[in-house]
Order: C-alpha cells, then structure tokens, then sequence
C-alpha cells in the first residue's frame, strides 16, 4: 500500500494529466500539497479525486511535509511514499517500476534517475545537468553511495522516512533525503526513468536567481550533513 504526495504550485493546466496517468490499483491516497497556488490547482486536483491539502508557506520541502502530516493523521499508516512532480514531467506510470524495487527488490529508497532514461531534449537545463553531478559526486565522495541523480520522482518505505526525519523547507528536501539515506546505510536504488519538458515555466530551473539558490541550498545541505 503506497501513498503519493504531489506537491504543487500553479500546476491547473498539468495536474490532472498527472494524476490521471497514475496507477490507481496501486495507490491508497494521493495528496496533491497546494503550496499556495493563484490559479485553479487545488480545484482541478480535487475534481479528479485527489485529496487536496493547503500548505501556503512557500517552498517544495514545506509543501511534502505537509502531505507527511496528512499521511500521519490517518488511521492506518502506508508501507511506503511516492513523491512525483505534479508537472507533467514525470511518467506517473512508472510508479510500478519503481514500486518493484522496494517490494521485490529490498530497497529503503527507491529513485527515478532521469540522467540514466530517455529524457526530451531540453527537458533538464544545463544547470541542472550540472548540479546533479557536482551533488551526487559529493555525496560519493563523503558516503561511498553512487547516486546518478536528484529527481522528484521516488519511492520510500514509510519506516524509513519517518527515521530519516526530514526537515528541509525548500530547494534541498531531495538531496536531504539522499544523503540522509547514504549516511544511514539505508538499502538503496535507481532505476532510468523518463522525462520531458514540464507543463509552463519551473518556478526553480526556470529562472537564475532559482538555480543559483536551489544550488547553494543544495550544497550546503550535503556539507551540513556531513559534519553533524
């Protein structure tokens, strides 16, 4: 049984592709994290059966902490978490592969690695290309795990998410949740995934001043790590 959380910023004209695309047969909820969207996300979303949860302080790491809290309010808790773009970036449908990796496989943490699949020209920024590298040598480099990407789309056994006690707010919540993984000897892994350009314009790769921080966060995520 496997919960997914979405988290979603100005995502009306995607959403519900995204969740449409999603292998309902698989999942118990999908709770589509509405951080503080302008448009009509949260009605599209709920209109196609998501639950929809309100987070309205900006940021990507508050908006999956949010769906945390929810998943925890229920009465029964799930074996794992998916987490995915609510973009339209991701393939959805490739939830059950990586599904297999933790059931079959053994796996803690289980990524979609877009550097490894078949992604559409322009679908990563160089920028992005680069910071995925730099991070995961890094993370190689102080924990001995070989990581390929930091994609959004992944899967967590709910265990093992609770122990990793993630706190980051924004740029740094999937690097957090790798290095903490890498540091725990937590069982880990990475299957190609596919990818494409996202719906409208990243509201982090799309822009400098979001690169530049999202890069900043991100490294001194790894460092912060590193040393406590």
């Amino acid at each position: 049984m496997v919960d997914v959380i979405i988290p979603v910023l100005n995502e009306e004209k995607s959403i519900a592709k995204v969740l449409a695309e999603i292998p309902s047969e698989l999942v118990r909820y999908v709770i589509v994290c509405d951080n503080g969207s302008t448009d009509q996300t949260a009605r599209v979303a709920s209109d196609a059966g998501a639950v929809v949860v309100s987070e309205p302080r900006r940021g990507y790491g508050n908006a999956c902490l949010k769906g945390m809290e929810w998943i925890a309010g229920q009465s029964a808790a799930p074996d794992a978490v998916a987490f995915l773009d609510g973009d339209y970036s991701d393939y959805p449908e490739e939830l059950s592969m990586l599904l297999e990796g933790i059931e079959l496989g053994g796996a803690d943490l289980v990524l979609g690695a877009r550097t490894l699949g078949d992604r559409e020209k322009g679908s990563l920024t160089p920028q992005q290309v680069f910071g995925n590298w730099l991070a995961t040598a890094l993370i190689k480099l102080f924990y001995g795990i070989r990581f390929y990407d930091l994609g959004p789309f992944r899967v967590v056994r709910y265990g093992a998410l609770l122990q990793m006690k993630m706190k980051d707010r924004n740029y740094g919540w999937t690097v957090e949740m790798q290095a903490k993984a890498a540091k725990m000897g937590l069982r880990t892994l990475e299957f190609p995934v596919r990818y494409r350009k996202r719906v409208g314009t990243s509201k982090v790769s799309g822009t400098i001043k979001g690169s530049v921080l999202a890069g900043i966060k991100i490294l001194w995520t790894i460092f912060t790590l590193r040393i406590s």
